[in-house]
């Protein structure tokens, strides 16, 4: 996603939604997103919440980097990319982000990018906790997926892995990435998170 500072510089959004708690696991802000930060987003959450099996995102650059497609074969995590001009592939991160720039980047004046940062994070905990969202019995996010990892009854396809997979990374080729899935891609700056346990 992208919306701009007070004075007209750029701002770039990542968003990142586990789809099956509806969860916000992370919005990243930046004047421009690298491969390497979503690949350092991607580790934080990975490290609170585990690995997923898959993560569905749109063709964008940092989305197709060397960077993205490393993390992803070494953590054995598949990357399925949208089809270009296809946002119904990825319908609940679309949906998300309609809210998200609904709520709150059409609501604030951001003055700089820590502001934005703030703000941006204000919302998403308060979309996390406070809001009971239709589809999950009328809870909200964070609860759902509390009683999701407590009852460990989930066994949809859309839940991490929990415990973290452990990769010894020391063995892996520095490229192979590149030969593991060819595919077709296209952008938004979006990631859903999918997976199974």
């Amino acid at each position: 996603m992208s919306d701009q500072l007070f004075d007209g510089r750029r701002l770039r959004l990542l968003t990142i939604v586990d789809n099956h708690t509806r969860e916000s696991l992370a919005i990243h802000v930046g004047q421009r997103i690298r491969g390497e930060e979503v690949v350092e987003v991607l580790e934080r959450i990975s490290g609170e919440h585990g690995f997923p099996k898959t993560i569905r995102v749109d063709n964008g650059p940092e989305c197709i980097s060397k960077d993205l497609d490393l993390w992803a074969y070494w953590n054995k995590v598949k990357l399925d990319f949208s089809r270009p001009g296809k946002p119904t592939d990825n319908a609940f991160i679309e949906a998300f982000n309609a809210r998200f720039r609904m709520e709150c980047l059409n609501e604030h004046w951001f003055l700089s990018l820590d502001d934005a940062q703030q703000k941006v994070e204000a919302w998403r905990r308060d979309y996390n906790e406070d809001r009971p969202h239709s589809s999950l019995d009328n809870i909200p996010p964070a609860e759902f997926a509390e009683q999701c990892v407590d009852s460990e009854a989930s066994t949809s396809l859309l839940m991490f892995e929990l415990p973290m997979q452990q990769v010894d990374r020391s063995e892996l080729p520095l490229f192979a990435a590149r030969n593991a899935s060819p595919v077709t891609l296209a952008f938004q700056s979006s990631i859903e998170y999918v997976g199974s346990t």
